[in-house]
């Protein structure tokens, strides 16, 4: 007891005096409550973009139960609302707050409180219990922001990016401009699936773990996934050379951590790594053949993401199946650090190069 609470002083220590000096800078924050998990994330501008200062994430489920029910469950809610006031603690600990009309703080909500009955009150509520200023957002948004979190990594792109965000209740694709002289890439068109990690977990996990059930998931976000491919003709630019392929999600970074034989999950390894097609293969028939009880021992996943492996594998499979991208370029990044290159953007003066993380 004695170590623990020295060391939960010497933890407050060192965040009061971290925010001392923070005050002298500006500090931004983003809040992103999907349909799995709540995360927030504090920093402040740098050379290279951003330097974080804080960082929270906790797996809530607020989409369990959606499914079957089309509302959001009464216990998941409450999960959700405790990790916002959580969230809501350490901004004040932080001292961050809306000054002068300048936003420094966004909060967001995405597909499970799109898709949910209840989802409006529960936001109020949300509102009320902790202060922080939640909203709901649209799919279109959603796609940006992704966007706009992995503009670093899309600039390497020749002409043109394809970018996918497997989440908890949706999958957004993005068809993407690239513009590599300071100004952000640009969105040419997107389309937001209505299935998800959680949402595939809870209609045909167990599926998953069969080759026919695995590959009639496959077939159907295939044939979803169509109607985009018919508008844009994606293939057709990926024949001619010049597009990347960027992949944020937890699907992708567990398939990175699978392909490059991690012993545990290294941010530093897999943000930006690049697979060829043959290492995304492998890493994908090697997560089928390690079944429930060895995807839960694996360093990089762990039980409690269990579930959710398998059917987000069947979700990259149909968009690696339909766009043959020789190489796949893997982000750990997402809707938080999107919020924050946008804020910073929108409150300091442009700068060539666009920032990074």
């Amino acid at each position: 007891m004695v170590t623990n609470a020295a060391t939960n002083f010497q933890s407050d220590a060192r965040r009061g005096a971290e925010t001392r000096r923070a005050g002298r800078r500006a500090l931004f924050a983003g809040i992103d409550l999907g349909t799995n998990n709540c995360r927030m994330l504090i920093g402040t501008p740098s050379h290279s973009g951003f330097q974080v200062l804080d960082s929270f994430s906790r797996v809530v489920r607020l989409g369990e139960g959606l499914y079957e029910t089309g509302e959001l469950a009464p216990v998941a809610m409450d999960r959700a609302l405790a990790a916002l006031s959580v969230c809501a603690e350490r901004l004040k600990r932080w001292g961050l707050e809306a000054e002068g009309g300048k936003v420094t703080l966004r909060a967001i909500a995405t597909e499970a409180c799109r898709q949910a009955e209840n989802g409006a009150d529960f936001i109020r509520r949300a509102r009320a219990s902790t202060g922080l200023p939640l909203e709901i957002i649209g799919p279109r948004e959603e796609a940006e922001l992704a966007v706009e979190s992995c503009a670093s990594l899309i600039c390497k792109a020749g002409r043109r990016a394809l970018l996918f965000d497997i989440g908890g209740g949706s999958t957004e694709i993005a068809w993407v401009r690239v513009n590599c002289d300071g100004t952000p890439p640009e969105l040419i068109g997107y389309i937001s699936l209505p299935v998800g990690v959680v949402t595939l977990s809870e209609r045909c996990a167990n599926a998953c773990y069969s080759e026919a059930g695995f590959s009639s998931v496959v077939a159907d976000v295939a044939n979803m996934l169509r109607p985009f491919e018919a508008v844009h003709r994606i293939g057709k630019e990926i024949a001619q050379g010049g597009v990347l392929m960027v992949g944020t999600s937890g699907t992708v970074t567990t398939l990175a951590g699978v392909s490059l034989k991690l012993d545990r999950y290294r941010r530093g390894l897999i943000d930006g790594v690049a697979l060829q097609r043959v290492q995304v293969d492998a890493a994908l028939a090697e997560a089928r053949l390690l079944g429930r009880e060895g995807l839960s021992q694996h360093g990089c996943i762990g039980a409690d993401r269990v579930d959710f492996v398998l059917p987000g594998c069947a979700i990259f499979a149909a968009i690696h199946e339909l766009w043959q991208v020789p190489e796949l370029t893997v982000a750990d990044r997402g809707l938080r650090e999107g919020m924050l290159i946008r804020l910073m953007r929108v409150a300091q003066p442009p700068r060539r190069g666009y920032g990074t993380l």
